[in-house]
């Protein structure tokens, strides 16, 4: 793999997610700049360049991958993209960071790996939960044995619905075509590629899924199990029309000593250890741009000193598992 001295970023789909949580990371991280960003309607492409202080902006994907100064490409457009604007960036020569999740399907990714393998280009995928300080006090918790064996893992998320679930149009989330699969695509494949980081690869998957509530195409609910190749026995349950009396997210590790129970999403992180000798809660602020400590990692691997944790590979497992869990073939 080519090295760098500076990162060179071009961002394709410089939407909401690209605000506060991932560029300006990738301009405030040293030895990496953003040159250019783009969108498909110009006066938002302009306007995010301008506030930004970046200093090109295209309605046009083909202006990054012809550019021979931009070295990583930044794919942050629905999932049902990834695949193809992935295969034209490794054709191109460059690396690529994609949101996640990966792809849609498994399939898909594969076709992603086996591109960026062939150019010689490194794949990233922005599961940034592997980098951040709460999540891996998480995995030293684990690690030192504070909570014994560990005998399963438990994943409970209820939510009620958003105000954009009843606006088809504007949610392309709970698109299937679009998304892969509705908001365990979205939001759950943070808490299982989290999960892989700690526990290793997910060897056995499958789940139920079902639409009650029929706001959207996609299922609201999905009862999944699964097990790990370390003998780590996990369950899960995602519901996203409850009633905002019921709401949790919460993932239980439960060892032969002890338990942990953390929050995946909001801030601060707040983890809670508890064993015979009592209760222990931590609580670790998220960066103000959270994605700021992975695409460190990816800068360091660029420029030949470091390397990132979340890969095609790895990232591809996750979309793996969620398709088994949601029945999706």
């Amino acid at each position: 793999m080519k090295t760098f001295k500076k990162v060179i970023w071009g961002v394709i789909g410089a939407g909401d997610v690209c605000e506060v949580k991932s560029v300006p990371g990738m301009y405030k991280t040293l030895h990496s700049e953003v040159k250019t960003v783009m969108r498909r309607t110009a006066a938002k492409a302009e306007d995010f360049a301008k506030r930004h202080n970046i200093p090109n902006w295209t309605t046009n994907s083909d202006d990054i991958f012809n550019d021979p100064e931009i070295n990583i490409v930044y794919i942050s457009t629905p999932p049902g993209s990834h695949c193809e604007l992935t295969l034209q960036a490794a054709a191109a020569g460059k690396a690529v960071y994609v949101e996640k999740p990966m792809a849609n399907t498994e399939e898909e990714c594969k076709k992603m790996i086996e591109a960026c393998e062939k150019a010689d280009v490194p794949l990233f995928v922005a599961y940034y939960r592997r980098a951040l300080e709460g999540f891996k006090k998480v995995s030293e918790i684990i690690e030192k044995g504070e909570i014994g064996k560990i005998r399963f893992v438990n994943i409970e998320m209820y939510r009620s619905p958003l105000d954009i679930d009843y606006d088809l149009e504007n949610n392309w989330r709970v698109l299937p075509e679009i998304s892969g699969g509705g908001y365990l695509h979205d939001m759950a494949s943070h808490q299982l590629d989290y999960l892989d980081s700690i526990f290793g690869k997910i060897i056995e998957a499958k789940g139920i899924a079902q639409n009650q509530a029929k706001l959207y195409p996609a299922d609201d609910i999905v009862a999944g199990s699964f097990l790990f190749e370390n003998g780590v026995v996990g369950t899960g349950l995602w519901c996203f029309t409850t009633d905002k009396s019921s709401e949790k997210e919460v993932t239980t590790i439960l060892g032969s000593k002890g338990h942990l129970i953390y929050n995946s999403f909001g801030n601060p992180m707040k983890i809670e250890i508890t064993t015979s000798k009592g209760k222990e809660v931590i609580e670790i602020e998220n960066p103000q741009h959270i994605q700021q400590p992975l695409i460190q990692t990816v800068v360091d691997e660029l420029i030949g000193k470091g390397k990132c944790p979340s890969t095609g590979t790895s990232g591809a497992r996750t979309t793996s598992v969620m398709q088994k869990i949601a029945g999706i073939k």
